[in-house]
């Protein structure tokens, strides 16, 4: 696991960020928070690097972000494949949602979110040792 960058002149940005969430953010967050996935912390516009991340969970190594109508915007989505690739180079996965599909389609967003989670758990596992007859 790649040691992650905390960037704290971004603190600041990230409480904003917080204290003014869109209703996709505050939706999502609605699931995510308390670790009701399956037990996993996630945080609200963490600072990673040089940026902000919508929700972040360490353990996992993951970073949801809602993409609102700006997103679409051709220099916003182009920051925003520099953004994953910075990311993916820190060894952090990136699962990008539109707020519509948040605000109409919540379930399919929690199952790739599960999905995810379930993939992760397959492939980290460390079967338990057996001890020697």
């Amino acid at each position: 696991m790649v040691k992650i960058y905390y960037n704290p002149k971004l603190k600041e940005l990230a409480r904003q960020l917080r204290n003014n969430a869109t209703k996709s953010e505050i939706r999502l967050w609605y699931y995510l928070k308390g670790d009701k996935r399956y037990g996993y912390d996630f945080h609200r516009q963490k600072p990673i690097d040089q940026y902000i991340d919508d929700f972040f969970c360490n353990k996992l190594q993951l970073a949801i972000e809602c993409d609102g109508y700006s997103h679409e915007i051709v220099e916003v989505y182009e920051k925003d494949i520099v953004k994953t690739r910075k990311l993916n180079d820190l060894g952090i996965h990136v699962l990008r949602f539109s707020d519509f599909q948040i605000m109409n389609d919540i379930d399919t967003i929690l199952r790739a979110i599960e999905d995810y989670i379930l993939i992760f758990e397959a492939n980290n596992s460390t079967p338990p040792s057996i001890p020697p007859c």
